[in-house]
C-alpha cells in the first residue's frame, strides 16, 4: 500500500476542520491517512473495507505462523492419515 507524503499526512487540526474531506479522500484513494500531533505521527485512518482486508491478512498470517511452528516441532503426519481421520470423524 503506497502512501503520499504530501497528501496522506494530516494534522489533528486538519482532521477537526476538514473531517468530511479527509474521509472522502480515504474512500477515493484507498490509502490510509496519517494524523500527526505536534509534527509526529499519532494515528492512522483507514476505510472499513481496507481495514477488513488487512485484518484478514493478519489473521491468516497468524494461522500460518502456528502451522510453521507445528512443522518445526515435528507435529506432523502424512496427509493420507489425516484425510482418513477426517473422513471417519466427519462421517463422509
Amino acid at each position: 500500500m503506497s502512501i503520499s507524503i504530501t497528501e496522506d499526512f494530516k494534522t489533528i487540526s486538519d482532521l477537526k476542520k476538514k473531517t468530511n474531506e479527509i474521509f472522502k479522500q480515504i474512500h477515493q484513494t484507498g490509502r490510509p491517512v496519517i494524523i500527526t500531533v505536534n509534527g509526529k505521527p499519532n494515528a492512522v485512518l483507514l476505510d472499513v473495507d481496507t481495514f477488513e482486508k488487512k485484518l484478514k491478512a493478519l489473521n491468516l498470517g497468524v494461522l500460518l505462523l502456528e502451522a510453521e511452528n507445528d512443522i518445526r516441532k515435528g507435529h506432523i503426519r502424512p496427509a493420507r492419515v489425516f484425510l482418513e481421520e477426517f473422513k471417519n470423524s466427519a462421517k463422509i
